[in-house]
Parts: C-alpha cells; sequence; structure tokens
C-alpha cells in the first residue's frame, strides 16, 4: 500500500513561494499519473496540477504559469513548486494518483497572507 505525506508548507507573504514535497512508498510510483489537491476551509478538494509517468503536466487554470509539478522516480517523489502566491492559495495540500485518488495521507498546510 502506497503511503503519500506531503510536506513543506507554511505561512507566507503574497508573492512568496513555497516547494512542496511528497516522497511515496511503494513500487507503482514509478508507473503512475499523480497529482497535487488542495482543499480550503468550506470547499471541495480540488486537482492542483497533475505528471505522468513520462513526465506530461497539467495545471489547474487558476495556478497556470505559477505553480510546476515535477517528480523524481528515483526517489519516489513529487514536487510542487509554487511561485507568486495569492490568498486564494490558502489550502491544505496533498498528493495522491492523478487517476482512481487512493487513501488520502497527511495533508500540508500553506497560508498566504496578504
Amino acid at each position: 500500500q502506497v503511503q503519500l505525506v506531503a510536506s513543506g508548507g507554511g505561512l507566507v507573504q503574497a508573492g512568496g513561494s513555497l516547494r512542496l514535497s511528497c516522497p511515496a512508498s511503494g513500487s507503482i510510483f514509478r508507473i503512475k499519473a499523480m497529482a497535487w489537491y488542495r482543499q480550503a476551509p468550506g470547499k471541495q478538494r480540488e486537482l492542483v496540477a497533475s505528471i505522468t509517468s513520462g513526465g506530461s503536466t497539467d495545471y489547474a487554470d487558476s495556478v497556470k504559469g505559477r505553480f510546476t509539478i515535477a517528480r523524481d522516480n528515483a526517489k519516489n517523489t513529487v514536487y510542487l513548486q509554487m511561485n507568486s502566491l495569492k490568498p486564494e492559495d490558502t489550502a491544505v495540500y496533498y498528493c495522491n494518483f492523478r487517476n482512481n485518488p487512493g487513501a488520502w495521507g497527511q495533508g500540508t498546510q500553506v497560508t498566504v497572507s496578504s
């Protein structure tokens, strides 16, 4: 069973940057499309960015040009570089499979102050 624990969140001022990391246990990581999701208070969880096993990426319109998803298959880790952060990016961020997400692991809180 794959365990997904996101880290790297924190409190940052608007315009700042953060880099999230999500190491995954389990051998299937390398063949799976991965994604970052986020859930703001009172809102549904939404897909932020995804990356295929081959490295093709896709982004929600709200983060295009500001966020970059990447993966290191040798380290079984997926990353999310977040630049030009906005207060509306404030949420708990999770990583999971892009298709058929498994159990939701521990997310990481990102808080952007104005």
